[in-house]
């Protein structure tokens, strides 16, 4: 029988693999120490030129210490499926194992027939290497490549679990499969949105009945060789001509573009009265979410709009006024639009900057890690507001008159009671949390 009133849900588990470490406390002492994540890939070569610089998840091999503490027949069965993971999948399952030993819950914990996951992806791209053998199959006499052999001939030289490796349901698939976790699954695959959207969905769950525990993460990438060519063909990333840890600069008058990275992260929920009762660690309560995607012919993205749109209706769904929110963790692409979109967007709800809430923008320390960067954002806002203080934005030097945004340049702002996540796509698909301190 499904509640009258929607149940509260509570976040009682991080787990993060970042530019900035593989724990929230690492994460959070190198935020609040104003370190940055991007460093330069000497490992791209082929991209020199275009971008000499990224923010990796360099402390993450994928080997099996780095999924946390596990029992030995969870570690025997995640060492063997990581054979079949690409990185992406492998780092969120790492954080998804993370945020369960953070939360206090192992199997047996929970009942699994109530116990689900929802986790968000970008589109998973596979190496051209994965093809060559099949490909070399298929050339007749006069060095052309036969289509018509690629079926008897080229196929059956590609390995018959590749598209396991790649699949955007495997972080989720292998989580639930790691964990006995029978309930409610998903997997969501709407870019820099998905983190927003895969906690939103996960806390309704709970909130009507259908689960008691969740598992909501993403992962993502915009350091593959493939996501990377995309990047550099679409969108605008920083130049080489600052240092390193001086590229992304969100919201600053000089900001030159966004500082490619990967990353995933990943949170517990419950029901709220459940985790109180066995004495969970209370990070915050997830009250509202929002999204709206938003377009003008022929199909431009109308992201100001897409972004106030789901700020008002996470807002609304919160029953948050303008002036309860604490901080607003942007999205803080640091490209010349994006920014200039998002900071009118921001102002639309909230007024200009002498009225607005202290905004950060974690992307400054770790650069846009793909869906998997909503959920870094996340975990940053959820530690800020335990430890009562904000961390500043980096490289914000010069304010910019297309960005009247309340941007945070010292460490001692105080991170409120509450607070906004926002994500976006460059197709103009937004995503808003809304999270406040359990009371």
């Amino acid at each position: 029988m499904r509640p009258t009133q929607p149940r509260r849900v509570a976040i009682t588990g991080i787990g993060v693999v970042s530019p900035l470490g593989q724990s929230s406390a690492t994460l959070w002492d190198n935020l609040s120490a104003g370190h940055s994540g991007v460093r330069p890939l000497e490992a791209l070569a082929a991209f020199v030129g275009e971008t000499r610089f990224g923010a990796p998840a360099a402390e993450f091999t994928g080997h099996i210490d780095e999924f946390g503490e596990l029992a030995k027949d969870q570690k025997k069965l995640i060492r063997k499926g990581t054979k079949l993971m690409c990185r992406e999948t492998m780092m969120g399952v790492a954080a998804s194992q993370r945020a369960l030993q953070d939360a206090g819950l192992a199997m047996g914990d929970y009942d699994p027939e109530r116990t689900g996951c929802v986790f968000g992806s970008d589109y998973m791209l596979t190496m051209p290497e994965d093809f060559v053998d099949g490909a070399k199959q298929c050339v007749d006499d006069k060095g052309d490549f036969a289509y018509e052999q690629w079926g008897s001939q080229g196929l059956p030289r590609v390995s018959p679990l590749w598209l396991l490796f790649y699949l955007p349901n495997m972080p989720a698939s292998h989580v639930a499969i790691y964990n006995d976790l029978r309930g409610p699954s998903n997997s969501l695959t709407q870019r820099e949105a998905a983190s927003n959207l895969a906690v939103g969905e996960a806390a309704q769950i709970i909130g009507r009945g259908t689960a008691d525990v969740m598992v909501a993460g993403a992962t993502g990438t915009r350091l593959h060789p493939m996501n990377m060519l995309h990047a550099l063909q679409h969108e605008e990333v920083a130049g080489n001509h600052v240092a390193p840890a001086e590229a992304s600069r969100p919201f600053d008058r000089d900001r030159t573009g966004m500082v490619l990275g990967e990353g995933s992260g990943a949170v517990i929920l419950e029901e709220l009265e459940a985790a109180r009762a066995r004495g969970a660690r209370i990070y915050g309560e997830v009250v509202g979410v929002g999204s709206s995607s938003v377009t003008r012919a022929p199909s431009i993205a109308d992201r100001r709009r897409a972004i106030a749109n789901a700020l008002a209706a996470a807002l609304r769904q919160a029953s948050l006024a303008r002036n309860e929110v604490g901080h607003v963790h942007a999205h803080g692409l640091a490209t010349r639009a994006c920014d200039a979109d998002e900071a009118a967007a921001i102002a639309t709800v909230f007024g200009d900057r002498g009225g607005q809430p202290p905004v950060v923008a974690a992307k400054s320390h770790l650069g846009n890690l793909g869906a998997g960067g909503g959920m870094i954002e996340l975990a940053a806002s959820l530690l800020a507001q335990q430890q009562g203080r904000l961390f500043r934005v980096l490289n914000y030097e010069t304010p910019d008159e297309a960005c009247d945004v309340n941007v945070v340049r010292h460490d001692e702002a105080a991170a409120g009671k509450s607070f906004v996540n926002i994500n976006v796509t460059p197709q103009g698909q937004a995503s808003v949390l809304a999270v406040r301190a359990a009371e």
